[in-house]
């Protein structure tokens, strides 16, 4: 495996010609350039996105080029307040073209999931996502051995089946 980060995780995103899927496992993440949205969001006080914009012009410029961006969230029920926090902004990732998905952690084995987070693009390259223990993104472990491409394949399969559209699952 290899880590990458900034410009070369993003042209993961570059080469992808089809899909680029991410799975997400946990209940509760605290990046750092989130804590001022988080805190934002539990207090009830307004906030612009602006942090959030980066990511959403990168979504539009993958999807432009008719490359499909999935994300599925495995979550606890009832949710964490970083989950509620997700699935509230979830919604800029849905209008800048991501399908974002809900699955309730109790409607699948855990044995049937990874317990990290990754990527999977094009259904042949995998990049499991680092985080420091404070939380801070450092990067992607990438691969493309193809037993374990092959075993996140599966899984992306099994989660994406039972998995809730945004639209549907916000009126849960």
């Amino acid at each position: 495996m290899q880590l990458v980060a900034g410009e070369e995780f993003e042209n993961l995103f570059r080469t992808c010609q089809h899909e680029a899927f991410h799975l997400e496992v946990q209940d509760t993440y605290e990046t750092p350039e989130e804590s001022e949205p988080f805190r934002k969001f539990l207090a009830a006080e307004p906030d612009d996105y602006g942090w959030f914009q980066p990511w959403l012009s990168h979504v539009r410029e993958v999807t432009s080029r008719g490359v499909a961006i999935n994300r599925a969230r495995v979550v606890t029920e009832p949710h964490t307040d970083y989950t509620r926090f997700a699935k509230a902004v979830a919604r800029f990732n849905a209008e800048a073209g991501e399908d974002v998905r809900y699955l309730p952690r109790h409607q699948i084995d855990t044995e049937e999931l990874t317990q990290d987070d990754w990527w999977l693009f094009d259904d042949n390259v995998l990049a499991y996502t680092a985080f420091e223990p404070s939380g801070r993104w450092v990067g992607a472990a990438v691969t493309t051995d193809p037993r374990l491409v092959g075993y996140c394949r599966r899984v992306k399969q099994r989660v994406w089946a039972s998995a809730t559209p945004l639209a549907e699952y916000s009126n849960q």
